[in-house]
């Protein structure tokens, strides 16, 4: 396999080159605000945000969001795109095991079998989906499916966090619109359409993040397994 492939995946790339993608690139600022922002926030917050080390785990994930990103959408070559893959799968499933963990209540064992199934049913999914589909934004809806559902049941139980999960999946559908209208909208504006997708999700991944500071710390149940 040859790691330094070129790889030209959107609109707004021409050619090979570190700034044939600006808009692209530099929107990726935005994932790093996230963080920021969340990283303030849970300074400023109680001593459970303060204290609570799976938060700051994600919040750094966050940040590497933005730094794989960031170099896809400069180096765009193979190894690149991992780089912005993986983070993004990471929180996928860290934040899923985390609001089974601390939202709905689940144990550990109970949080991590929760996550596997997600993983093996987002996994069964994209082997169905035709290769290519919606511009490659199938391969998200696994996870819009999951903060649909995840906070519905939230709202049902009267939990807060509820508003900003379903809040994140309002905000994620209207990023994978974009995302996926991506390469019809290049005859008419070269830019594309991909850089509201970063700034977008920067803003979901900000709202989870946020509904982690507010209502994760004090949500946790007891020993693994309970």
């Amino acid at each position: 396999m040859n790691w330094f492939a070129y790889i030209d995946l959107y609109c707004e790339r021409t050619a090979p080159g570190l700034m044939n993608e600006p808009a692209n690139a530099v929107s990726n600022a935005a994932f790093f605000l996230a963080a920021l922002l969340a990283m303030r926030a849970a300074m400023k917050a109680g001593d459970a945000a303060r204290r609570d080390g799976f938060l700051w785990v994600l919040i750094a994930l966050v940040a590497v969001i933005g730094a794989g990103s960031a170099a896809f959408h400069t180096f765009a070559e193979r190894w690149s795109l991992i780089a912005d893959v993986a983070p993004i799968t990471a929180f996928i499933y860290a934040f899923f095991f985390y609001a089974m963990r601390r939202y709905i209540g689940l144990g550990t064992t109970g949080a991590l079998a929760a996550m596997v199934a997600f993983l093996a049913l987002s996994f069964g999914f994209g082997e169905l989906m035709p290769a290519g589909a919606l511009n490659g934004s199938g391969d998200y809806l696994p996870a819009f499916a999951a903060m649909v559902a995840v906070g519905a049941e939230l709202l049902r139980r009267g939990h807060p966090a509820g508003h900003w999960v379903l809040g994140a999946g309002g905000v994620f559908a209207i990023s994978l619109t974009f995302r996926t209208v991506d390469p019809a909208v290049c005859p008419a504006f070269p830019t594309g359409t991909h850089f509201l997708w970063h700034i977008l999700n920067a803003t979901v991944l900000y709202l989870l993040l946020m509904s982690g500071v507010r209502y994760g710390g004090g949500a946790e149940r007891g020993g693994a397994g309970t």
